[in-house]
């Protein structure tokens, strides 16, 4: 496996962000149960992998927090395996897109030079993008018992309220295509948000604000990958 795909520490998990997901326009006749499950339980090692280093500042969202634990002992190097396998396709696939193993799940990050980006001041998907966005779907459609979680983010130029509604659009335009435009399970997905509020980069340059100009799409093992784990193991 590549560089870009690496492990962070579980003990990371003290970067716990309680941030909240909102659905997207293709998930909001879902009733509030399902929103509630949608993402499965992700760890604060994720959340440091979206945000960075300003764990617990900012964000948007209505549907509950993303937090929770890693997934222990034979199930959890049986989920791994999969999940391994998974960021290696995407890799693969997308070479361009930034790949990492987080605890149980995939962190994949695209800016402007990684095949999800948007035009200025807008959020319709762009040719280029829709390339991307459909290499991944055909990787999501081949691992089905997962759920994916899409964050928006922008660079700090302009308003900041204008930067998080925008980054909310983006966000959930690329949900929206992955649900509307290639059928994917709307309820496997949720969105959230946090417009300027979360760089990476150093924004006083050019080349930092093209990587605060992001989209994060987030994979962790749904209900059903770790059922099917933990009979393998009851059976073996």
């Amino acid at each position: 496996m590549k560089k870009t795909i690496k492990r962070i520490s579980v003990f990371a998990l003290l970067l716990v962000l309680m941030t909240s997901l909102s659905s997207c326009n293709a998930t909001k006749n879902a009733n509030n149960k399902q929103k509630g499950v949608i993402i499965g339980a992700t760890s604060g090692a994720i959340l440091g992998a979206i945000i960075g280093e300003k764990a617990g500042k900012g964000g948007s969202g209505k549907e509950g927090a993303v937090i929770g634990g890693v997934i222990g002992g034979t199930v959890g190097v049986l989920i791994g395996n999969k999940m391994d396998k998974q960021a290696e396709k995407i890799e693969e696939e997308i070479p361009g897109a930034i790949v990492e193993r987080v605890d149980d799940g995939i962190v994949i990050t695209f800016d402007e030079n990684s095949g999800v980006y948007f035009d200025t001041n807008k959020y319709s998907i762009n040719t280029n993008s829709q390339t991307t966005l459909d290499k991944l779907s055909d990787i999501l459609k081949e691992n089905p018992d997962t759920n994916v979680l899409v964050v928006g983010h922008t660079d700090s130029s302009g308003a900041e309220e204008y930067n998080m509604t925008l980054s909310e659009n983006r966000a959930n335009a690329v949900t929206n295509y992955f649900v509307q435009t290639n059928t994917l399970n709307p309820l496997r997905f949720s969105t959230s948000w946090f417009g300027e509020s979360q760089p990476t980069h150093d924004n006083s340059t050019p080349e930092g604000r093209s990587k605060n100009r992001r989209v994060n799409v987030v994979i962790v093992p749904n209900e059903k990958m770790k059922e099917d784990a933990k009979k393998e193991v009851e059976e073996n």
